[in-house]
């Protein structure tokens, strides 16, 4: 169903925007649908993974909302809140029975969006509930390859924990990286995409799991219009994947 300001529905999207439980419980209860969607397509669910509130999806959860339903076709409520990082929404996601391994439009799961953000916490609550660690993502590269380029230690911990191989392909990524001016690269890349020209800021800023990360943005009028991060940790997964002695193995 699409929402419109007739619609018994149409509060629920304002509760989550809002942040307020008891709203949701009072929409929920005067008949709002579980499962509604707004004109885009975009479901309440998918809106409140997106907006990290884990509180709020147990409620829609409860009421009969399906986790793995796609908003809009495209999107899966795991995959964006994986993307985003946000753990508690994840367990409380999984909890509710979705599957750790379902594949949006894509071919992105959400172990594929949660390396790729460096989300250490999702990646280990993934695997845990039982996502492959060998699945790869729309790039057909595997996770712990995409980890090591990430420069996450600590995604790299999870997945070789739970049995994740290529990894002497990763071991290389990793030497690669750790070769290079990560915040250069970084710079580079976003100026084959978007042009030269513009403004660019870099900043470093402290990584949930201890390192460093280096983020860089293109500026036009103040405003950020393009960006990428990576971690440093690149020698410390060298470190890692060697003293394991995983340097000539799959």
């Amino acid at each position: 169903m699409n929402v419109n300001e007739h619609e018994p529905s149409a509060g629920l999207f304002t509760a989550v925007y809002e942040s307020d439980e008891n709203a949701v419980v009072g929409r929920l209860r005067a008949g709002a649908d579980p499962e509604a969607t707004d004109e885009d397509g975009q479901s309440v669910l998918y809106l409140a993974a997106l907006q990290d509130e884990p509180g709020i999806v147990r409620l829609l959860l409860a009421a009969g909302a399906r986790p793995d339903r796609l908003s809009a076709g495209i999107d899966a409520p795991l995959c964006g809140a994986a993307c985003g990082g946000h753990l508690e929404v994840v367990r409380a996601l999984l909890a509710g029975g979705a599957k750790p391994d379902l594949v949006e439009e894509g071919g992105f799961t959400a172990l594929t969006w949660a390396v790729l953000g460096g989300h250490a916490e999702v990646v280990e609550a993934l695997l845990a509930a039982g996502a492959h660690p060998d699945r790869s993502g729309p790039s057909d590269e595997p996770p712990l390859v995409t980890a090591a380029r990430r420069g996450s230690p600590s995604c790299v911990r999870a997945l070789l924990a739970h049995g994740a191989r290529a990894r002497a392909q990763a071991l290389a990524e990793a030497r690669r990286w750790s070769a290079l001016d990560v915040a250069a690269e970084l710079r580079a890349s976003l100026e084959r995409l978007h042009g030269t020209g513009h403004e660019v800021t870099v900043r470093r800023v402290p990584a949930a799991d201890g390192g460093t990360t280096v983020v860089v943005e293109l500026v036009v009028d103040g405003r950020a219009v393009a960006g990428d991060d990576r971690q440093t940790g690149h020698a410390e997964i060298v470190g890692l994947l060697e003293g394991a002695g995983y340097g000539g193995r799959a």
